[in-house]
């Protein structure tokens, strides 16, 4: 038998916990604390061409594609290199999950449109503020994304040897 005080959603908010849960940084969260961050999220628009935020930028929010592709690219020698493709159900800019921090590449509209969700950096905090649970969560699931990052880049290192030295990641 359900519990009589427990909350119950909309079809709207199920809907997008079905959406979130299928994002890395959302993956091990009951609806219920999915649900703190319904209130944070502004729907947005973009066109072909538009930049969602440039590198150096400071992280001032997540961005979870609803449709669309996002390229993110980095600058090499006044050249856009596209580091990585950004789908329908994926996120970027994970680094504004931390404090203090700038962007680490480019993000551009590729698709004709994309339809962006974006939580503000300051909305995460405070429910990371309010929910250590919350918080450990979503941090777990960050450094598990960033260990993948360093598994690609040590592989890719690895195939290329010779055009860079990974010594000067640590310089």
């Amino acid at each position: 038998m359900r519990n009589p005080f427990s909350k119950t959603y909309t079809p709207e908010e199920h809907e997008m916990f079905d959406f979130l849960s299928q994002i890395k940084f959302f993956e091990r969260m009951k609806n219920k604390e999915m649900a703190r961050f319904i209130p944070a999220m502004h729907h947005r628009k973009y066109k072909r061409d538009e930049v969602v935020f440039f590198s150096k930028d400071p992280s001032q929010a997540l961005y979870l594609v609803k449709n669309g592709q996002i390229s993110l690219t980095i600058d090499v020698r006044d050249n856009f290199e596209t580091i990585m493709e950004i789908n329908k159900g994926e996120a970027f800019g994970e680094n504004s999950l931390l404090e203090n921090t700038k962007r680490t590449y480019t993000a551009i509209i590729v698709s004709e449109e994309a339809d962006l969700i974006v939580i503000p950096h300051f909305a995460l905090q405070e429910v990371f503020d309010s929910n250590p649970k919350i918080k450990a969560k979503v941090m777990t699931s960050l450094a598990e994304y960033y260990n993948q990052n360093n598994q690609r880049l040590f592989r890719s290192y690895r195939e290329s040897f010779g055009f860079f030295s990974l010594r000067q990641m640590f310089e």
